[in-house]
């Protein structure tokens, strides 16, 4: 047999079979950078307009993990899929460099070395700490192949940030929305510092769980209101029964809450009286021991309110309350009341004017003048206050329970409610809660929908925002504080001309810290006095801003300053866990001082899990790093990862996924590599025009045309998974297993140019250069690395696949031909399966060795004959006939999946072709043709096309 190999044409490219993704990675980096590719696809776009994705800024603390490579993978998917869709869009990322986690950092290695340091040298170190991890996590997350304004990112710490966020903070007090004022609050006894809401998570805690009896007050106008509610009872043998898992407050306690609308009772019981909800008190008898017990007397609890309790083991009232806080599902139906260490306590206590008492220091021990548990913190006063409720004959019951309680998201340990002096902006002043919840009901779009519900509900349910913090490492809350009655004056006129300062010195608002009072006074709007006191002694408030008012105000220092920016931004995206945290404050910032939401969407993803759907847990040992991924596989695996799932949900990462990707990856490159190689002798001058490409080429230019438009469809929806799943399946399916299959004979056996080839041809530059701009946004090292092998007459003159303006898509296919054709590919996978038991018996060996007949009905057979196709191309066999269903013989195949077809495969009559492999009555003996043509045995096709006879 005559070897023709080398008159084929066979697949020919310098793109590498193999992606070695590891060594070629940093390479590709280093050449973006070169090339300037991002400000190339930038420049490139525009045609559609513009749009602004605005990034949330992670702390510049730590190496980067899975969550935050998800986290930017996506933002860099969304940046470079509107650019390559005409919209103008950068990429501005940002970092939090203010807050308790670098503080921290920063506290633990001055411990460590024994060094205790004034506040400008701490803020020093902490911004030398953030700069140094905001160079890594760069570097990190460019290896990402995530691109931006990398040179110029925004930084919370710049002064420029600094003074828009004092600036915001300006604002909201000139509008009147900012108090100062004693309120509980998340208080971290380790971090000594006030927490905001999206500062605390909850976790399992074992608490002590207490039954108090508060006896009642004997004097003589309590006992007459007593007696009328309680005829006959005797008020010295008289209790109020609460409930509490927080022992410690007990020594705070100044009243006793009941809810108006409940029923309560007064109970016998071992010789006392006790007053409880009446619904409850068969499950307390339990609780108590009560063998003999019964009901003396019922009341509502509004009937409660003035009956007055004493404190179980200190001298003062504990007077009977109401409150609609109250409820029956635990306890006994009155609730211990401690205002300084309660929300609901707190509202109580201003409601009925009682003392706000929470006598603690920072480190939450009891100050000296608190009898019993002086210099004791609240958890080693638990058990003393049980010891001293049970030596006074108070104590009913005790036990302990697991429960959910709030825990300090930074060192982890319990936290605390303590009323201290804090700053807060009111969510009713100037209707801010109102309005924000309409923002977030008419203006934004949530994605997933269930956002809405989820931040709406935090918003409605909020209390005041706490903005101050204890710490040194943060923007200042600028305000002066009365030396003699402690008031605080911070007129608007006179923040901003402090705040002005922050912009122009070196290091922002060190300036607050370094300026004398003196100097401060001298500023234009500088108080003379204090009008409270009429006192001129001032000091510096020493509290620092929430660190999420100063990521929240990135509206103001970036979107609206930055000129690659605009608000509001059309996406914000980050965790779902932002709904309390950026989202949150951002949308609060934004509505108070500007009437208008930051952002019009909102986009979330969930958390990185384990294969089991675990979270990851350094002492689990199932953490995943970044870099561990990139150098296993790359970090192209890792884009592909972050595309391929539904990251709205929390995202699974194990090694049978990675492993599964990387099988994809190979099955999308190698398609890649196919087209790539058979256009290595096409330009765009022998192009085919679509009304001129021969039938199945029509089609398969539709289907190419079809995943491109679900292609822009998923990217303009956020849902990239569609995207990456849709273009495994074009590769995998449209192309190798149908198209590219079809007409390869064509490919490598037609003449060069003829219409037949270059028709083919015709549709996999256009389908390449599709996909290109398809898989860029995701797989952006492959992409670029196909592009730059694209032969030269077919390479657009562009310095980035990223600025790839891919061709107009044709006009879709008609329904009924379009029909025909997905009819045409029904049957084709009826006649592969009709052939198999063939080639499996021996009867034949390839499929080309076979000739097929399909029996069709009359309907069917008008359907295929419509398509104008090559049967034989498409079915890959030597020949291919219609006939009749009628004269179908019995031994035909009837097809599974289409109606009114059976098929008959019979051995194709004729010899081999030695070139192309088809058995055909004219293959003959052909001469040879120099050196290149050997003489054998060909086909006239075949013979045509080598130039012999």
């Amino acid at each position: 047999m005559s070897d023709y190999k080398k008159t084929l044409h066979l697949p020919k490219t310098s793109f590498p079979m193999k992606a070695n993704l590891k060594q070629r990675e940093p390479e590709m980096l280093k050449r973006w950078e070169e090339a300037n590719a991002y400000e190339a696809m930038v420049q490139a776009s525009g045609a559609e307009g513009e749009y602004v994705l605005h990034d949330g800024p992670p702390y510049a603390n730590g190496h980067i993990h899975l969550g935050t490579a998800l986290n930017k993978v996506l933002k860099d998917i969304i940046v470079k899929s509107r650019n390559m869709m005409g919209y103008a869009s950068q990429y501005v990322p940002g970092w939090d460099c203010h807050g308790l986690p670098i503080e921290h950092k920063v506290a633990l290695e001055l411990k460590e070395k024994g060094k205790v340091l004034p506040p400008l040298a701490v803020r020093k170190r902490c911004r030398d700490y953030a700069s140094k991890f905001l160079d890594i996590q760069r570097k990190e997350f460019k290896r990402l192949g995530v691109m931006g304004v990398w040179d110029n990112p925004y930084q919370t710490m710049n002064p420029s940030y600094e003074a828009a966020t004092a600036g915001e903070l300006a604002k909201f007090m000139g509008q009147g929305s900012v108090a100062r004022n004693k309120k509980p609050i998340h208080w971290c006894l380790s971090c000594q510092t006030a927490l905001a809401e999206a500062e605390v998570e909850y976790a399992p805690h074992k608490s002590p769980s207490i039954y108090v009896a508060f006896p009642m007050d004997t004097d003589s106008e309590n006992s007459e209101k007593f007696n009328a509610l309680f005829p006959g009872a005797d008020i010295e043998k008289t209790s109020a029964v609460i409930w509490t898992t927080t022992p410690w407050t007990i020594p705070d306690n100044m009243a006793v809450a009941a809810h108006p609308e409940f029923e309560y009772v007064l109970v016998s019981a071992d010789g006392a009286n006790y007053i409880v909800a009446k619904e409850l008190v068969e499950d307390l008898a339990g609780t108590f021991g009560w063998e003999d017990w019964s009901i003396q007397a019922e009341t509502v609890g509004e009937k409660l309110e003035g009956l007055v309790a004493r404190h179980p083991f200190f001298d003062r009232p504990s007077p009977i309350v109401l409150g609609l806080h109250v409820t029956l599902e635990a306890g006994t139906g009155l609730v211990h009341t401690a205002p300084g260490h309660g929300r609901e306590d707190y509202d109580t206590g201003l409601a009925y004017g009682l003392e706000i008492l929470s006598p603690m220091d920072d480190c939450g021990r009891f100050l000296e003048s608190v009898e019993h548990f002086a210099g004791l913190n609240v958890w080693e006063a638990n058990p003393k206050v049980i010891e001293l409720l049970e030596s006074k004959g108070r104590l009913l019951a005790q036990s302990r329970v697991e429960h959910s309680y709030p825990h300090c998201w930074r060192c982890k340990e319990p936290v605390i409610f303590r009323a201290t002096t804090q700053w807060f902006i009111t969510m009713e002043t100037n209707d801010l809660r109102k309005k924000a919840l309409n923002a977030i009901d008419n203006d934004v779009r949530w994605i997933p929908s269930w956002g809405r519900e989820r931040i709406h509900n935090m918003i409605a349910n909020r209390p005041d925002w706490c903005i101050s913090r204890q710490r040194t490492w943060g923007v200042p809350i600028v305000a002066l504080l009365c030396e003699a009655c402690d008031e605080a004056f911070f007129d608007q006129a006179w923040v901003e001309a402090v705040v002005s300062h922050f912009e122009t010195h070196e290091r922002g608002c060190d300036y607050w810290f370094e300026a004398e009072i003196e100097e401060l006074l001298k500023l234009p709007g500088a108080p003379k006095a204090c009008p409270h006191c009429g006192a001129s002694k001032w000091k510096k408030e020493t509290d620092i801003l929430d660190v999420w008012f100063d990521s929240g105000t990135s509206f103001a220092a970036v979107l609206e300053k930055r000129p690659e920016c605009r608000y509001p931004a059309d996406l914000y995206l980050e965790g779902s866990d932002q709904h309390r945290g950026w989202f949150h404050s951002s949308l609060l910032a934004s509505v108070g001082n500007r009437g208008q939401a930051p952002y019009k969407a909102v986009l979330t993803h969930g958390y990185v899990v384990d294969g089991e759907g675990k979270k990851q847990s350094k002492s689990v040992g199932n953490v995943v790093a970044p870099q561990e991924i990139i150098d296993q596989y790359g970090a192209e695996i890792l884009r592909m990862w972050v595309a391929s799932v539904d990251y709205t949900e929390d995202v699974r990462i194990s090694e049978e996924i990675m492993s599964r990707l990387v099988d994809a990856y190979r099955r999308i490159r190698n398609t890649t590599r196919y087209l790539l190689g058979n256009l290595q002798d096409f330009t765009p001058e022998d192009a085919v025009a679509d009304a001129d490409l021969l039938p199945l080429d029509r089609y398969a230019l539709e289907l190419a045309a079809r995943s491109r438009r679900r292609n822009r469809a998923g990217y303009e929806n956020y849902e990239f998974h569609r995207v990456f799943h849709n273009i495994h399946n074009a590769c995998v399916t449209d192309l190798s297993a149908f198209y590219l299959d079809c007409v390869k004979d064509r490919l490598y056996a037609s003449r060069a140019d003829s219409k037949e080839r270059r028709s083919a041809q015709t549709v996999l530059w256009k389908t390449l250069l599709w996909l290109l701009a398809d898989m860029a946004p995701i797989l952006s090292f492959t992409a670029e690395e196909a592009f730059g092998h694209l032969p030269d007459a077919l390479r657009p003159d562009i310095s980035t696949v990223f600025a790839l303006q891919a061709p107009e898509l044709p006009e879709p296919l008609d329904g009924p031909e379009l029909e025909a054709f997905e009819t045409l590919a029904a049957v084709r996978a009826e006649v592969t399966k009709a052939i198999e038991p063939h080639r499996r018996s021996g009867h034949i060996g390839h499929s080309l060795s076979a000739v097929v007949t399909l029996y069709a009905s009359d309907e069917l057979r008008l359907t295929l004959e419509s398509t104008g196709a090559d049967l034989t191309e498409v079915f890959i066999v030597s020949g291919a006939k219609l006939a009749p269903l009628a004269d179908a013989p019995a031994d035909a195949t009837e097809a599974e999946d289409v109606e009114g077809l059976k098929i008959a495969v019979e051995q194709a009559s004729g010899e081999k072709c030695e070139r192309c492999w088809k058995t055909a009555p004219d293959v003959a003996k052909r001469e040879a043709v120099g050196d290149e043509v050997p003489e054998g045995s060909m086909c006239s096709r075949c013979a045509t096309a080598v130039g012999t006879k």
